[in-house]
């Protein structure tokens, strides 16, 4: 490991809060494409099969943020722990409802019962803000934070895709679970890294999402979830036309291995100058790299297109989250993150149900036609919101902060 990423575990407790970290966020990239595998196994309905990936999504988009705020009041280990325990019951309900033919009412509510599940990428930067807020040391965290999202976004398809068709339709899932279970649990008992909760008095009431900057920054990410449901649904059934459904996970996987890459060598780089300008750059480049998927043939060629497209990923979301510690007061930050990723759970939600309607009617290469389209919205609502962003943030007794060093990536 380099040493700008080596010195950041330095902090006591750092290495704990980090690994408990990526357990718990390893649903994030198996629970979705794992309800699309089992459904698509037992039922062969992939429209069914995105509608309930959708309904996740969408659900934790409700949710999400309001289990960041009453986090950023009550503190981590005092909300999670409930929390947890409800979106676990939902995810075993789930996997009854499909094992036993259960109607469809039933799989749609068990799914938006796992959208109470708690965003912690959010948590784990909150407590890195908490060790390192106002350092250059902030920007190779949540470069570090990047990474471990996306080693989850390599393994856990392979991993929850493999496993639904190799051993039984519900095994991915079921994983998801325990990882979720154990990374929460996990950390949660780590109290002496947990930021300071900010009573209702402290936290200075309203939302985070009262913030212009951060309205521009969700709307864009919701045209940028979109284009995450769609691949992942799309890339599933074209592999399954081609014959090889397992080789979706490996094609997934080198998606998230270009943004890996890119995000690990993006926090060795210290940027100057305004990190709206590198976010509106990061924002096209995501959407130019969605025209190749128009002309797939084959896998190998997916497989190479896909992971050229997720060379953009990481330094985008990077630099995301440097723009919302600019636009959001430092009492409401884990909320603000939470919205991010609550975009980006809305955009997951129509890309899988839109990607799964075309895949029905038209077929698994037209259905790259609605990341292509969703690359083109980001960009446009990015240009639209470009002066918002640029906009300085007024300081208010302290409740706003504003670091020069501070860049970052999601949620979610």
């Amino acid at each position: 490991m380099p040493s700008p990423y080596r010195a950041l575990f330095a902090a006591p407790g750092s290495k704990s809060f980090s690994a408990a970290g990526l357990l718990g966020r390893m649903p994030l990239s198996m629970m979705g494409i794992g309800v699309v595998t089992m459904i698509s196994q037992l039922t062969g309905r992939y429209g069914l099969a995105g509608a309930l990936s959708a309904t996740i999504a969408l659900a934790a988009a409700v949710m999400g943020p309001q289990v960041s705020r009453l986090v950023d009041q009550h503190g981590q280990s005092r909300v999670l722990r409930p929390v947890t325990l409800f979106a676990l019951a939902a995810a075993g309900g789930l996997l009854a409802a499909a094992r036993f033919g259960w109607p469809d009412w039933v799989l749609f509510v068990c799914s938006a019962g796992i959208g109470c599940v708690p965003s912690v990428g959010a948590m784990i930067r909150a407590r890195w803000a908490a060790l390192y807020g106002g350092t250059p040391q902030l920007h190779t965290a949540y470069s570090l934070e990047s990474v471990v999202d996306e080693i989850c976004f390599i393994f856990g398809p392979i991993i929850s895709i493999g496993l639904c068709t190799v051993w039984f339709p519900e095994a991915g899932p079921l994983l998801a679970a325990c990882f979720l279970a154990a990374g929460v649990f996990w950390l949660t008992s780590q109290r002496a890294t947990e930021p300071q909760p900010h009573p209702r008095g402290q936290h200075g009431g309203g939302s985070a999402l009262r913030s212009a900057g951060l309205q521009v920054l969700v709307a864009t990410f919701v045209a940028v979830g979109t284009i995450f449901g769609a691949v992942d649904v799309v890339t599933v059934a074209f592999a399954d036309e081609q014959g090889h459904k397992a080789a979706a996970s490996i094609a997934l996987a080198l998606y998230a291995a270009g943004s890996c890459l890119a995000g690990a060598v993006f926090g060795l780089l210290h940027f100057k100058g305004a990190a709206e300008g590198r976010w509106l750059l990061g924002i096209c480049a995501m959407a130019v790299s969605m025209i190749p998927l128009l002309l797939v043939g084959n896998l190998p060629f997916l497989a190479v297109a896909l992971f050229v497209a997720g060379l953009s990923i990481a330094p985008t979301m990077i630099t995301t989250m440097s723009l919302i510690e600019q636009h959001v007061p430092r009492a409401k930050l884990t909320e603000g993150m939470t919205w991010v990723s609550t975009g980006l759970a809305v955009g997951v939600a129509l890309g899988s149900s839109v990607a799964g309607w075309v895949i029905d009617s038209a077929g698994a290469e037209a259905g790259y036609g609605v990341p292509a389209a969703s690359g083109a919205v980001a960009v446009a609502v990015g240009f639209l919101g470009y002066r918002r962003l640029s906009r300085p943030v007024l300081q208010r007794g302290g409740s706003h902060e504003h670091h020069s060093e501070r860049e970052e990536r999601h949620v979610a």
